[in-house]
């Protein structure tokens, strides 16, 4: 399983975006202007949260269908 292209892609994305939205939250929250941001507290609070979604993602990997998800692999028509 871990030694997939597919799985380190998609694992790659969730934890992509959950860096993101986890910024995208403390930014957000602190409703201040962009220069009072602190970027290093905030950058690295996001940071743990993709860790944490890729060791999610490993933990997952035995469970249900193949894939770095709990649940099934949903295919979306193009």
């Amino acid at each position: 399983m871990f030694e997939t292209t597919a799985f380190w892609r998609a694992t790659a994305e969730r934890a992509l975006r959950t860096f993101a939205q986890a910024l995208a939250a403390l930014i957000g929250a602190g409703a201040v202007n962009i220069i009072e941001i602190d970027w290093v507290a905030n950058l690295g609070i996001a940071a743990t949260a993709a860790v944490l979604s890729v060791l999610t993602s490993v933990a997952a990997s035995g469970v249900g269908e193949p894939g770095p998800s709990f649940g099934a692999e949903v295919e979306v028509e193009k």
